[in-house]
């Protein structure tokens, strides 16, 4: 992916909305698995986090449709546990639990979804998300973009979307 796959062209709109999706996968999956049994397919591969996700995105989407000035829309997401942050302290994140087992298996799933409705899944190894949408938020403010970052927060149902480097 490079960088105008997701910044465009700055004249054309002003606004780039950047999606936290490894905080929105997790965010879909304690959510799905709340009051209800698991959400699997035919071969029973649980998709629950999957389903929530593609909820989440596809509202999203409707919203960015609505305000007119959303010029584009990417997820990005983490690859793995080991990043250069755990080469230069090991012990970086060595408290976080591993991801549940059932929804390992969906994070594949996520992705491709994340593609079929025509958006940017945008990852790179050694790096986590937070990196790679700080980088490309300063890449959009050094072309006067507007630059708003959507993460999911730990209070139930709720989701923070922080605008950065407001146009005046």
């Amino acid at each position: 992916m490079t960088e105008a796959d997701v910044t465009g062209d700055p004249d054309q709109k002003s606004r780039i909305y950047l999606v936290d999706g490894s905080g929105y996968i997790f965010r879909a999956y304690f959510a799905m698995i709340r009051g209800r049994g698991p959400i699997t397919r035919s071969d029973g591969t649980p998709t629950g986090a999957v389903l929530g996700f593609s909820n989440m995105l596809f509202k999203l989407i409707q919203d960015t449709q609505a305000d007119g000035r959303v010029s584009h829309l990417a997820v990005i997401f983490d690859t793995s546990r080991k990043t250069f942050r755990t080469e230069i302290y090991p012990e970086y994140k060595a408290n976080r639990d591993a991801p549940p087992d059932d929804l390992i298996p969906q994070f594949p799933l996520v992705r491709e979804a994340t593609r079929a409705f025509n958006v940017p899944a945008i990852e790179k190894a050694g790096f986590e998300a937070d990196d790679i949408i700080a980088t490309y938020a300063a890449q959009a403010r050094a072309k006067n973009m507007e630059c708003v970052i959507t993460v999911p927060r730990l209070s139930p149902m709720t989701t923070s979307s922080q605008e950065l480097f407001p146009n005046q």
